[in-house]
């Protein structure tokens, strides 16, 4: 009897937690969007197919184009689907923003409206993409729910409540002009909550994991401000972050840098704080009458074989996005000391060593609260179980 109660309380203390998350999910969905550009009402956005292409204004400059490309499209869905007509895709010389088509190819397009019975003015956007993103959405949910079964689906609910707070809250909230560091925090600590007590429920291991790991995310805040105020970077070393000033929004970019650094090695950091309270939990359930002080060291040793390994995660993570930049650089052989003296790359410096001293100190902090929290809990529940 004692032993079905348990069961059906452990079940709860993740079910609640779900539907919770579940309906701020719903909720974050209806929230309307407060940055609407009223210029995209006045076109529809529509997939076609192309048909021909004429490439006749079309001029070359070695391995770039610029000029326009004449396509003759049918549109395949939206008002005006089965309609054929000629689109333009305009090239400005920049193979990393152009595209070129083919007859064949799928594209998306905008549609600015008729004159009489016929599509007047349509702009080729981009190559049609959007099948092959939710096809590789769908295989990843559908591996996820077959290897990971209810904990899976779990992961797919906390996988979407962050995309919808970062879209819904975090960037609506540093576009309106409030205080970024604060909101920063406000949304990483509201992540990391919702994301560990998906894993866990509302238990002990959830407020371990949690404290250990909001405790990572803060020291990672706190040598973000100090360190990027001593190398005095300015926060226009984020892509297309300069052009937001340029459009009449007053923001501090500086600090919007500071709050994307912990951001985003608070999803490392959740792991390691997650890994270390499961280890010690394991250890604590095989030998409840282990003392604090070896869990502790139990959490410790597993800490360190962990950061083996996760103290070159976020440098690969960084370093991949700027390989193209470290190939100029060295190409035309620019001295190692210049290099990391330039402010992108030391903006990239200081996310790599500043988010690896929070995974570093995560470990400890997440053994020791780990060990705090489970190890006179586990004992207390032997005892009652044994006299049930």
């Amino acid at each position: 009897m004692i032993k079905q109660y348990y069961n059906k309380c452990v079940a709860s203390k993740s079910f609640i937690p779900t539907v919770v998350v579940l309906l701020a999910v719903l909720g974050l969905l209806m929230l309307p969007d407060r940055f609407v550009n009223p210029v995209y009402s006045q076109f529809e956005t529509s997939k076609v197919r192309v048909i021909s292409v004429n490439n006749n204004g079309i001029q070359r400059a070695g391995i770039v184009a610029y000029g326009e490309q004449r396509c003759v499209v049918e549109l395949q869905d939206g008002s005006y689907k089965g309609t054929v007509a000629e689109a333009m895709n305009m090239l400005s010389g920049s193979l990393g923003t152009d595209k070129q088509y083919q007859a064949g190819d799928i594209a998306l397009v905008t549609v600015g409206g008729v004159q009489g019975q016929g599509v007047y003015k349509i702009s080729m956007v981009d190559h049609y993409r959007l099948n092959y993103q939710v096809l590789l959405a769908g295989a990843f949910m559908l591996l996820l729910i077959l290897l990971a079964g209810w904990i899976g689906v779990r992961a797919i609910l906390a996988f979407l409540f962050t995309v919808l707070c970062i879209w819904k809250m975090l960037i609506p909230f540093l576009l309106a002009g409030y205080q970024p560091i604060l909101c920063g925090l406000l949304v990483t600590v509201i992540l990391t909550t919702v994301i560990i007590i998906l894993v866990y429920g509302f238990d002990r291991r959830f407020i371990a994991a949690t404290l250990g790991s909001l405790l990572g995310t803060g020291l990672t805040a706190l040598l973000a401000i100090i360190f990027v105020s001593m190398s005095k970077i300015h926060g226009a070393v984020m892509d297309y972050s300069e052009s937001l000033l340029y459009t009449g929004f007053q923001l501090n970019l500086t600090e919007i840098f500071i709050a994307s650094i912990f951001i985003a090695s608070s999803g490392a950091v959740m792991d390691i704080a997650v890994d270390i309270t499961s280890a010690v939990y394991e250890v604590i359930e095989a030998n409840p009458a282990i003392s604090k002080a070896a869990a502790m060291k139990a959490g410790l040793n597993v800490g360190r074989t962990v950061l083996g390994t996760m103290s070159t995660t976020l440098l690969l993570a960084y370093s991949g996005g700027y390989i193209g930049l470290l190939m100029v650089f060295v190409a035309q052989g620019t001295p190692v000391l210049n290099i990391l003296n330039l402010n992108y790359i030391a903006a990239e410096v200081l996310n790599t060593m500043i988010g690896s001293f929070g995974l570093i100190t995560v470990a400890p902090f997440t053994a020791v609260t780990s060990a705090t929290l489970l190890v006179g809990s586990k004992n207390r529940e032997a005892r009652a179980f044994a006299q049930g």
